[in-house]
């Protein structure tokens, strides 16, 4: 089935138009078209029940004659691209084979670069953007605004800092204007082949950072390292959900015999994990809730040793609170204390569920029991509210009786 692009266009746009809050857009076989919507799937019903001849052409107008795309899709049974629409929508598309019929899914890409209060991030960001050198890991699972997050990070530089960032990307996700810095922006595909390619270039092209849309393999670790340990900062996305399991899965990546080497290396270039999720938020929407683990005595002990039972990554994270490091339950705890998230969505989205649900009791019990101000004040408003008996009457004073007249003059 032929699909102009007019009709591929008008067809994206009113399904963006159509409803707030549209992250994704699914075509598969067998079902309407399907937006998500803060983290939910509703059919757009002005279109009818898919069938693969209509995904089929409408994967064909947004590859157009692209050959890299249509050798990976042959061959790989998948690929990436991106595609935009005149009213400046702009999408990452997965064009991709699913029993026999193809499907695609794409993500909407914000068409304005975020900020980081806009974002809300802690104060501790700014103290990330002022490293040198090392590796900052971004991690989360698809869709949790690791790349969001990344770019508020680069924005801010962009308007602090004279440097020179290459970024690797796999599409380029949001178009950086050039401000304090000078950008590189290189897309996987169109300006380089491999991301192992590509970092190894980015190497040559003097940047002060650089910035990996995902490290997927072996070798590109191992040039992400030895740029953190030559004087670069690298910024990279991993799909981890903390930082326990970012580091255990950097060393899964390397050979038994590699590990002891890595360890060291990995303990000596690290310089912060942001672990990240969205939550459903009370009356709709997100809200962002993160883990965030700095580099110290403590940590680079435990990367370069391994965790035991004195020695956990979790409760280090936790200890470094006054650096404004802190747990996935720390955070999720502050945001139902403020009433942003139910208490089963604070316990579904914690790493550790039996000490969120201690700390979800303990701060239901503190919210119960009233502290001794609020004691101080109820007993000061009840003696005020209290009414007061009503003063006695005076007596009136006594009469002085009258003396006869003539009892005043002085006897002859």
């Amino acid at each position: 089935m032929e699909i102009s692009k007019e009709e591929l266009d008008r067809l994206l746009g009113t399904m963006i138009e159509s409803v707030e809050g549209i992250s994704d857009l699914l075509f598969v076989a067998g079902r309407q078209p399907q937006m998500e919507v803060h983290g939910h799937l509703d059919p757009y019903t002005a279109e009818p029940v898919l069938d693969n001849a209509r995904i089929q052409g409408l994967a064909k107008a947004i590859i157009n004659g692209n050959t890299r795309l249509q050798e990976d899709l042959a061959s790989r049974g998948s690929c990436d691209c991106s595609y935009a629409l005149p009213a400046n929508h702009r999408f990452r598309v997965n064009i991709y084979r699913q029993n026999g019929n193809h499907a695609m899914v794409l993500r909407r890409l914000a068409s304005k670069i975020p900020t980081m209060e806009s974002l809300k991030l802690p104060p501790v960001f700014q103290e990330i953007i002022k490293e040198k050198n090392g590796l900052v890991f971004v991690t989360g699972g698809t869709g949790s605004g690791k790349t969001t997050t990344l770019a508020a990070m680069l924005n801010e530089i962009n308007q602090t800092m004279p440097a020179h960032i290459v970024t690797l990307e796999d599409p380029i996700e949001f178009l950086h204007p050039h401000n304090q810095v000078t950008f590189s922006q290189r897309e996987l595909g169109r300006d380089f082949y491999s991301f192992p390619d590509g970092m190894r270039a980015a190497l040559r092209q003097a940047p002060k950072v650089i910035m990996v849309g995902e490290i997927r393999d072996r070798e590109s670790m191992e040039i992400a390292l030895t740029a953190g340990e030559t004087g670069h900062v690298v910024y990279s996305t991993m799909h981890t959900i903390s930082a326990g399991q970012t580091i255990n899965r950097i060393l899964g990546i390397f050979t038994k015999d590699e590990e002891q080497q890595v360890r060291e290396r990995l303990a000596g270039c690290l310089r912060y994990i942001i672990s990240q999720r969205l939550a459903p938020k009370i009356g709709g929407g997100r809200v962002l809730v993160t883990e965030l683990m700095g580099s110290s005595l403590r940590t680079r002990e435990a990367i370069l040793l391994g965790e035991n039972e004195t020695r956990r990554l979790s409760d280090i994270i936790e200890a470094g609170s006054t650096s404004g490091w802190h747990s996935f339950e720390q955070s999720l705890l502050k945001a139902f204390e403020r009433e942003l998230i139910t208490e089963e969505t604070a316990l579904l989205y914690s790493v550790n569920k039996s000490t969120m649900r201690q700390r979800i009791d303990m701060a239901r019990k503190q919210k119960d029991t009233p502290s001794f101000e609020s004691l101080k004040m109820r007993a000061e408003e009840k003696a005020a509210a209290k009414p007061k008996p009503a003063p006695a009457p005076t007596p009136a004073p006594a009469a002085v009786p009258k003396m006869p007249a003539d009892a005043t003059k002085t006897p002859a």
